[in-house]
This record gives C-alpha cells, sequence and structure tokens, in this order.
C-alpha cells in the first residue's frame, strides 16, 4: 500500500539528521517496547510481513507524530486485537478483563538469547530458475497495492539493471495477509539518480533496492 512510511524522495519533511554517538534506546520504555513486541511476536500468531502491514497502515497523522518506538507499539495493539489476545476494554482498564485466545507458544526468559541469535531466515528454495540474471536492463511494475508490498513508490515505472542475483526468499505481499509464503527470487536492482529524480539529480548518484521477481520486467 501507499502508506506513510514510504517516504522515500517525498518532499516537505526537511533535511534526515543522524544523531552522533545515537544510543539503542532514547528513554527506557523504549527498551520495553522491544521486548514486549519481540515477546508478542514469538506466540506466533502473526509473521514479520503482517507486522510490518500493521505499522504503515496506522494513520498518516498518526504515523507522522509518532515515535519509533510508538509506532510498534501503537501497531502491536492492533494485532494483539486482531488475532483475540486482548480486547478494547482491555486495554482501556489496563488489564485483563474479557476471556483471551490463548498463545501457540511462549517466549521464555532463559531461551530469549538463543531465539535472538536464530532470528527469523527467509530464505527459501525456489523450484523455477530465475528469469533474469546480472546485467539485465529492467522496468519496475507500476503498481499501488491496496496491501503490502516492498516495492517503494520513487522505484514503480523506473528501469533500472539487475545488480546481483540473490536467493529465493518469502513474497512479502502475499505472506503479510495469510496468503502463503510464495517464495520468489529476489534481486538486487541499481538505478541511476537521474532515472529516479529526474532533472537536477545529483549524476554520480545510484540508488539500489532489492526487488521481488514479479515486480520486475524486462526493459
Amino acid at each position: 500500500m501507499n502508506g506513510p512510511q514510504d517516504l522515500g524522495g517525498q518532499m516537505g519533511f526537511g533535511p534526515v539528521a543522524p544523531e552522533t554517538d545515537e544510543p539503542y534506546f532514547h528513554a527506557g520504555w523504549e527498551r520495553r517496547a522491544l521486548g514486549v513486541t519481540l515477546t508478542a511476536g514469538a506466540m506466533g500468531a502473526w509473521n514479520i510481513d503482517e507486522s510490518r502491514h500493521a505499522r504503515e497502515s496506522l494513520h498518516p497523522a498518526d504515523y507522522y507524530s509518532s515515535s519509533y518506538y510508538q509506532i510498534w507499539i501503537k501497531a502491536l495493539e492492533v494485532l494483539l486485537k486482531r488475532h483475540g489476545f486482548v480486547s478494547d476494554r482491555d486495554l482501556a482498564e489496563g488489564r485483563a478483563v474479557d476471556p483471551a485466545v490463548a498463545p501457540k507458544r511462549v517466549l521464555k526468559a532463559e531461551n530469549v538469547p538463543a531465539a535472538l541469535a536464530r532470528g527469523g531466515p527467509c530464505n527459501r528454495p525456489v523450484a523455477t530458475p530465475a528469469r533474469f540474471r546480472a546485467g539485465d536492463r529492467v522496468l519496475m511494475k507500476n503498481f499501488n497495492p491496496t496491501g503490502h508490498t516492498r516495492l517503494p513508490r520513487y522505484a514503480r515505472g523506473k528501469q533500472g539493471t539487475v545488480e546481483v542475483v540473490r536467493e529465493g526468499f518469502v513474497f512479502p505481499d502475499s505472506n503479510a495477509h495469510g496468503k502463503g509464503e510464495n517464495p520468489q527470487w529476489l534481486y538486487t536492482v541499481v538505478f541511476d539518480g537521474t532515472e529516479v529524480w529526474g532533472e537536477g539529480a545529483d549524476p554520480t548518484l545510484t540508488v539500489s533496492i532489492d526487488a521481488w521477481e514479479s515486480y520486475l520486467e524486462l526493459a
């Protein structure tokens, strides 16, 4: 979807100002927000793509007025309610009031280091050979889906060159909506700055994105 998170090339938001020696967390509650989100995800009711879609589905006014971990927590509330773990009354009361769904699994404190080290690999085998090769000129499809996608708006309808053929990976556009992993080949595609940003762009600039096979056509 064309959500508020898709800010590449958008104007009016001011300069990007990286913070020198930025800490992992700016407040104690942010550390807790990360822990709660990871622990809730470990219950097995949703996948990483559904969680990303929940964040990008926040109303733009809400998204832009929230900090990074506020967005995480607001999206977590959506997911917990969607899957029956909490109700609006629970959230209003700040405690469990209504019956709730039992989680598939519970992440114990002693198992956290191993779970974090293991991560959640998304590479998968693909039965068909890759359609594109390094060096191919490709055109990114121009579409505006109502659901989740990882193809940024600034790349849609643009021509680039396949730089690297990666592996097969879970297709997030279907996985976010419970329609299966449907793995596809993933490609790193590089674009000239002028192709993406147009007249006046830095001629030495290039932009690379990782794109799933169904996003690409031969140019």
